[in-house]
């Protein structure tokens, strides 16, 4: 955790003010799998961005919908690429068993607020994350909120706009933080009553993304009377 000097600041009671929305709305829909929390960053500031995922019988198909550009679009079939090459080391299957993700299935990939458009590469490791929940079944933790690009070998590369995208999961009640190891150096920009309020993650690889973003971690499946040489 990064921490700071704290700074004392006038509390307005909840009684007043009401519950806070965000919390409310974070824990409804973290409450099954298939569902992330990202950090995007817009001219107006820094927003957390939820993703979510379905699957059914089907033919192979990718169905991507919420006004994603270019890029945003180009993470998808990356994390899509990386969860299929690395679904037996992760035991994730899909409705039938199968090793293979889209073997008579299809995915949908949604994010919601589709009146607004979504492009630019940070998106990768959320959507790497909803999508290892839905194949899974594992809940993501509720608290948890993720941002950065991916490349096809599972690095977590830097992204840009870390303050603002921080301060907004702090304002949505968020408790852990997990960016690129290679932006660990823009927390330095963020208030340090804000950074005492929050633990951070920093991730090289998608592994370290996966075992941060559920409860216990996401250890690696090994195959039954495998053995480790050491040479």
């Amino acid at each position: 955790m990064v921490s700071g000097k704290e700074i004392n600041q006038t509390v307005i009671p909840k009684d007043i003010l009401g519950p806070p929305m965000y919390e409310m709305e974070v824990s409804e829909r973290l409450s099954q799998p298939g569902i992330a929390i990202g950090l995007a960053w817009t001219p107006l500031g820094g927003e957390i961005m939820f993703v979510e995922a379905s699957r059914m019988e089907g033919e192979g198909q990718l169905t991507l919908t919420g006004q994603l550009g270019a890029v945003m679009k180009e993470s998808a079939h990356l994390a899509i690429s990386w969860l299929r090459s690395n679904a037996k080391k992760y035991h994730l299957t899909n409705a039938s068993g199968s090793f293979d993700l889209f073997d008579n299935t299809d995915i949908h990939l949604y994010f919601p607020a589709g009146a607004v458009t979504k492009d630019g590469p940070s998106a990768g490791v959320t959507i790497v994350t909803c999508l290892t929940s839905l194949f899974s079944g594992r809940l993501v933790r509720s608290d948890v909120a993720m941002t950065g690009e991916i490349t096809l070998r599972g690095l977590v590369l830097p992204v840009g706009g870390i303050k603002d995208k921080v301060l907004a999961a702090h304002r949505a009640g968020l408790k852990l933080i997990i960016l690129p190891q290679r932006n660990e150096k823009d927390l330095e920009e963020i208030p340090s009553n804000v950074r005492q309020d929050l633990s951070f993650i920093t991730a090289s690889c998608l592994d370290d993304v996966l075992n941060a973003a559920f409860d216990g971690g996401f250890s690696v499946k090994t195959r039954p009377g495998l053995i480790n040489s050491k040479l």
